[in-house]
């Protein structure tokens, strides 16, 4: 991936974090941005969103994606690019499948009791 969209994708996901806090109130879950996937073109992104309360997941998403509009409106008032990119959000599950992970690597550490 290039250096420039490398910092667009910083540079949105910054400015995104800071717009979502003040703009939209989630209840019972904390939101967090992982990452955010500008294509070459700057056309859309991909926006990578982690849920605490993973049950709430997709009704977060529901509500960010009724608050597209105004995250974008406020998004091209504050990062200036040739095109304001279409936002899509993708519910990043990455946390648990790194904790699933790290579940498996320590039961192969640790032997079996019925095994020695």
């Amino acid at each position: 991936m290039k250096h420039r969209q490398l910092r667009v994708n910083e540079v949105v996901k910054r400015e995104l974090s800071g717009i979502i806090a003040r703009e939209v109130t989630f209840r019972d879950a904390l939101v967090s941005i992982n990452h955010v996937n500008v294509t070459p073109d700057l056309k859309n992104a991909h926006v990578y969103v982690s849920v605490l309360a993973s049950s709430r997941g997709p009704g977060v998403l529901e509500q960010l994606e009724s608050h597209r509009p105004a995250l974008q409106a406020e998004l091209a008032r504050r990062v200036v690019l040739k095109y304001t990119p279409h936002l899509s959000f993708h519910l990043d599950d990455s946390i648990k499948r790194g904790a699933r992970v790290i579940e498996i690597l320590q039961e192969l550490e640790t032997p079996a009791s019925g095994n020695e």
